[in-house]
């Protein structure tokens, strides 16, 4: 039964923290496999190829490489453009459907690209480039150059743009598997997969995964994650079916009514997250994550930064140098701290990297 009385609870950031750990599957390991948690996770980011790995070793027990790479080899998961126009391993069945969603975003995002394709036939390129890559992967130079023959005077750039943006191009395997290298090939989604694209799920339909996975949330929140805008419409629709909160700072949040919502005092172990982490990126408020003296700490510029989490939020960076796990914390960290960091490093090492021995050291505060 819905919440909609003019007085809501409160969910402070401790509570908001726990809970969104939980539905991220951050809490407590979880047991599934690495498809359905690409599933309920609505997909992962994954730029490069590596985090969605290490995105699922802090997640899953019993995770190794080879229950993510196995299944992308035998294409039930794929990587595509689909969310804030950023690369995302799906499942097949996601691919299929999330990327007909986001489509008329990957439409305006070609708006800024019309210098460049001045005279250009968008509906004739998105033939072009769909026979190409279907005849045989390519990349994104043989895309460009190929397009170019057809319209010499447009912007090399902004023709593999706007293919990227009107075609669902998934990069082909080896890419994208674990231990393996490759180069980005591409491929449309519906030739790879051996089936045609499915119609969009409705926005509400979403609206319900995302605060599965991401809730609870406002409004603005979903529309952070996913690129999209003019969602308040759905969720109007969807309020006799959801409960609703709001933040310590009067924002209005929407959840499932029987999903969990742990205590905030609930432990939270530590965690050694990739960079672009969903966690990291899917609210248009993160203190529930980063702390207000943290902000901005993780990335640089384009460049975003491996992260460590203490007691639920942002604590910290870490990498791997040669042989050895470099941890460094924002703050000092106390006895007790360093000791759960170090065990969950070592946990992390040996799921990712059991072939070879690591070394564990404590950078200087980044203070």
């Amino acid at each position: 039964m819905a919440n909609n009385n003019t007085q809501r609870s409160v969910l402070g950031t401790r509570a908001l923290n726990r809970t969104t750990l939980d539905r991220q599957l951050l809490l407590r390991p979880a047991r599934m496999t690495a498809v359905a948690a690409v599933e309920h996770l609505v997909g992962l980011q994954a730029q490069n190829v590596k985090p969605p790995y290490y995105a699922l070793a802090a997640r899953l027990d019993g995770f190794g490489p080879e229950a993510l790479s196995t299944p992308m080899a035998g294409r039930e998961v794929v990587r595509v453009v689909t969310m804030r126009s950023t690369i995302h391993t799906h499942t097949a069945d996601d691919c299929l459907t999330l990327r007909p969603l986001v489509q008329p975003a990957r439409d305006r995002e070609l708006v800024t690209f019309r210098k460049g394709l001045a005279g250009v036939d968008l509906d004739r390129l998105a033939g072009l480039a769909r026979d190409l890559v279907e005849t045989e992967p390519r990349t994104m130079k043989q895309l460009r150059e190929a397009l170019l023959q057809e319209w010499p005077d447009a912007d090399p750039q902004a023709l593999a743009v706007a293919a990227r943006c009107r075609l669902p191009l998934v990069q082909v395997t080896p890419r994208g598997l674990w231990g393996r290298s490759g180069q980005v090939s591409l491929t449309t989604a519906e030739h790879w997969l051996g089936r045609p694209a499915e119609p969009a799920p409705t926005p509400d339909a979403v609206v319900l995964r995302y605060l599965a996975a991401f809730g609870p949330a406002s409004v603005k929140d979903m529309q952070t994650w996913a690129g999209l805008t003019r969602l308040r419409e759905a969720f109007e629709r969807l309020r006799p079916r959801l409960v609703t909160f709001q933040d310590d700072k009067g924002v209005e949040l929407f959840d499932l009514p029987d999903a969990s919502r742990p205590d905030p005092d609930t432990p939270a172990p530590p965690r050694f997250l990739p960079e672009f982490d969903n966690l990291l990126l899917s609210h248009a408020d993160r203190t529930r994550v980063v702390p207000q003296e943290h902000r901005g700490r993780s990335w640089q510029g384009n460049i975003a930064y491996r992260t460590l989490l203490v007691d639920g939020f942002l604590a910290g960076l870490w990498r791997l140098e040669d042989h050895t796990l470099v941890i460094e914390p924002f703050d000092r960290l106390t006895r007790a701290q360093r000791d759960e960091v170090t065990a969950e490093g070592e946990r992390m090492l040996r799921v990712m990297h059991p072939e070879s021995s690591h070394d564990i050291r404590f950078g200087v505060v980044r203070g």
